[in-house]
């Protein structure tokens, strides 16, 4: 009697709905806590609005755990996608929104989150996340250009504003530290992080202007970037919004903490007015881009959410610049912004719930359809 092998049969991975939840995701979190800390910068604040940037807040944490929770089991179980996504050029940069997600949350508890925790849990829970966050600012910033240098091996033809996720992590630190400065025992320990801060802007700035200037070449004299990736010019805006944050931020924080107050505070406002001005042409710029490809046809996918955290820094930006200067047209710039992060916000955040309770966002790639070249026929 023969007995015949029965083939064994092939397991399905646990938790498929993860399998393909990449590191881009944190930008949900990322504009979320733009609407709560952007909303309580403002300078008209009408009733109920403290209130509504303090819901925000609390649905950012509560995305943040439910994203840190997936993840880590997207990691457990689906290590093969995981490792695909470090060595995929186009996924790697996205591991700044990590740090990012954890460092605005981290100053969304700072600024509204003790209206509902106290001051003790919020400085608390914003100073672990504010470490977390920092840290793994500061293994991004390194760790990706790394391996786009050594393993990736990229064209600097290929050059796309997400190149720049991994090098603005540490100017959202830069422009958080500040708000834990007046829980800190006054001397060495308020100096040392808010010099420390200081250190993290001009890291961070250098390595942006340094990659900045390959967007713009590309931008300026390569094709248009694809139709998905357009929304993606909107992050420049980010460490051109969040460095202005950052100078306002440790200027005040500055005061009776550290030597050269009066210096710091005049450098926020000579470095943020033109700074402001190139990010106002940027935003010109990049929704050109954006209408054109919207013609084109562009359609939803996680990329749009490049129209919030980026303009909310904008909008911190502009509210500080007022502060500063007594300007009330920044005050007005502050409130047309924010109108704009509004809207960005709830049409990103309805297509991405959709997606999910579909599942449409939450499979894989499909293969891409293969374009058939037109053929030409040779004649005498």
């Amino acid at each position: 009697m023969v007995t015949v092998a029965q083939p064994t049969p092939t397991l399905s991975p646990r938790f498929p709905a993860v399998r393909h939840l990449g590191p881009n995701w944190y930008a949900c979190v990322m504009g979320t806590d733009a609407m709560a800390t952007a909303g309580t910068a403002l300078p008209w604040h009408p009733p109920g609005l403290r209130t509504l940037c303090t819901a925000f807040w609390a649905l950012s944490l509560l995305l943040l755990t439910a994203l840190l929770t997936a993840r880590s089991l997207h990691w457990r179980h689906h290590r093969d996608r995981a490792r695909a996504h470090l060595a995929d050029p186009a996924a790697a940069p996205f591991y700044g929104c990590l740090a990012m997600a954890l460092t605005a949350t981290a100053g969304a508890t700072l600024t509204v989150g003790k209206d509902w925790t106290g001051t003790t849990a919020s400085v608390a829970l914003g100073a672990a996340l504010f470490t977390a966050g920092t840290v793994t600012a500061l293994a991004a910033a390194v760790t990706v250009p790394y391996l786009m240098a050594v393993r990736h091996r990229v064209d600097p033809a290929t050059a796309t504003p997400v190149w720049l996720l991994p090098l603005v992590a540490p100017m959202v630190s830069a422009a958080v530290g500040p708000l834990l400065v007046p829980h800190l025992p006054p001397g060495l320990p308020a100096r040392t992080l808010l010099l420390g801060c200081l250190t993290l802007f001009g890291a961070s700035l250098l390595a942006v202007l340094a990659v900045l200037r390959l967007i713009v070449g590309r931008l300026l004299t390569g094709d248009p970037l694809p139709l998905a990736l357009t929304p993606t010019l909107f992050l420049v805006l980010g460490p051109l919004g969040q460095s202005t944050t950052a100078t306002a931020a440790i200027a005040d924080a500055a005061r009776g903490t550290a030597p050269g107050a009066t210096a710091l505070r005049g450098f926020a406002v000579l470095y943020g007015m033109p700074v402001m001005g190139f990010a106002l042409l940027w935003l010109c710029l990049a929704t050109a881009h954006v209408v054109r490809a919207r013609r084109a046809g562009m359609g939803f996918s996680m990329t749009w959410w490049a129209f919030t955290f980026p303009v909310g820094t904008c909008v911190t930006g502009a509210a500080a610049l007022a502060r500063h200067t007594g300007l009330a047209a920044y005050d007005v710039l502050a409130l047309a912004l924010y109108a704009a992060l509004a809207a960005a916000w709830a049409v990103a955040a309805a297509h991405t719930a959709r997606g999910v309770v579909s599942g449409a966002l939450l499979r894989g790639p499909g293969r891409a359809p293969v374009e058939r070249r037109p053929v030409t026929a040779r004649t005498r």
